[in-house]
């Protein structure tokens, strides 16, 4: 065993010589370098000092010379890389911290469950309207997505994108597992049964798309990823970049080290295009939240061996737009500039929050549709209606939130100051109007 592991450990270094000796390799790692920690593998035994960073193409061939075998780079961007210090606080951090991309590190036992994860989450990625991301082969089993930084907001509700890291990665990741869940089983499943002697007997397979998911863990601080075309020690395999719209088709041999073409893994996206991927994952991770602390609430009620009361739901029979708060009727008038997904975001939430019918849900959101300056693509609505309706009721945001004056639709009347939500606000008219009602037959 000594022997063959002592003979596999020359072959690639041997490899690895030769490899990053080559000019367009060591310019694509090193153009991908600029702003991130760097750091050198040596056969995965042992890694260079941290931090540090490359200064110039040739700085690769020498660590290779040196017995270097891959390269890894942070997902934070840096003003200075080698200024990084585990002895800074938080604050002198995010200071020096420029940025920071977003990247799903895809792996399984099995590649062509990666490749189906991938393939769902790219379309869920584009599904929220990002369209310029990268792909690129781990180097053994897996896929590594990038989302660059330059498509985030800079402030998301007066925080700075760029000091939410890891908190806000870890979110997008739960928030795309969740999305593309469902599908994951029936794919991986549709995928296992073609293997089965027996085709009449239908597998579900549940536990193997956690194989698959992005772990959120791996999203921390300073943690390192295998840079593209670096080289993979137990596979021998190049970190190769590849065509978004053709993971099916990749193959291994696609990264053979000797046939590797060079192809761009960063493309320069489009201000702010993920701006509603990372407003829709934030305020997914406050449902959760919300219902976390609503089971640890039920947990504690039932320890101290308390009652608690009865809720009674409050159905309205009768909604109709005199009920709606001054926010929600300006939004349902249409949407006169930007903006139009986050108003249907809030929008959704209202109405099922109310209760509303799948089959009505979409008779006001189509008919709201056609009000707007520029009506939504009719797929991007159908989607959003079809995932929501898997989905438990959430509220819409509190009313302290800055949607609606980011969106230009808060203008509060005398019933606003009382309450915390638009649903709220809702559900207190219909009383009053409940018990005017009364009151006048009476009379």
């Amino acid at each position: 065993m000594e022997e063959e592991k002592s003979i596999r450990e020359k072959r690639i270094k041997s490899l690895a010589i030769s490899y990053y000796s080559r000019q367009d390799v060591s310019k694509a790692i090193f153009d991908f370098s600029k702003n991130r920690e760097v750091v050198p593998s040596y056969m995965m035994q042992s890694f260079g000092k941290r931090p540090d960073a490359l200064q110039y193409p040739s700085d690769i061939p020498a660590f290779v010379k040196k017995g270097a075998t891959s390269f890894h780079c942070s997902e934070e961007l840096w003003k200075d890389p080698l200024a990084i210090s585990t002895e800074k606080t938080e604050e002198q951090l995010n200071e020096l911290r420029e940025g920071w991309d977003f990247l799903i590190d895809i792996d399984s036992k099995y590649l062509d469950y990666s490749k189906i994860s991938a393939e769902l989450i790219i379309r869920a990625l584009e599904f929220h309207g990002v369209k310029n991301l990268g792909i690129k082969f781990s180097g053994s089993k897996g896929f590594h997505i990038i989302v660059p930084w330059r498509a985030f907001p800079e402030e998301i509700h007066g925080v700075k994108t760029k000091n939410m890291f890891p908190e806000w990665p870890r979110l997008i990741c739960g928030y795309l597992n969740e999305l593309i869940k469902e599908n994951l089983i029936e794919r991986i499943s549709a995928l296992s049964n073609q293997n089965q002697k027996n085709q009449k007997s239908y597998v579900r397979d549940t536990e193997a798309p956690k194989q698959v998911a992005p772990d959120i863990l791996l999203v921390s601080s300073r943690h390192l990823f295998r840079m593209p075309y670096s080289l993979h020690e137990k596979t021998s395999l190049a970190s190769v970049v590849i065509d978004r719209h053709r993971i099916s088709e990749f193959q291994v041999a696609d990264a053979n080290p000797l046939k590797v073409q060079i192809k761009n893994f960063y493309p320069e996206p489009e201000p702010e295009e993920a701006r509603e991927l990372l407003i829709q994952a934030i305020d997914w991770g406050k449902a959760k939240e919300q219902e976390k602390e609503k089971a640890e609430e039920k947990t504690n009620i039932f320890q101290k061996g308390k009652t608690k009361k009865d809720f009674k739901e409050i159905t309205i029979k009768n909604l109709s737009a005199s009920l709606y708060p001054p926010c929600i009727t300006t939004l349902f008038n249409g949407v006169k500039q930007d903006g139009r997904k986050r108003a249907l975001f809030i929008l959704i939430n209202f109405f099922k929050s109310l209760k509303l019918s799948n089959e009505e849900l979409e008779k006001e959101i189509n008919a709201w549709n056609k009000k707007n300056y520029k009506p939504l693509q009719q797929g991007y609505i159908n989607s959003q209606l079809s995932w929501h309706a898997r989905q438990k009721p959430m509220l819409p945001p509190n009313c302290d939130k800055t949607y609606y004056k980011d969106l230009a639709v808060c203008h509060p009347d005398s019933l606003c100051a009382k309450i915390k939500n638009p649903v709220n606000y809702t559900i207190r008219k219909s009383l009053i109007s409940q018990r005017d009602s009364e009151k006048t037959g009476k009379q």
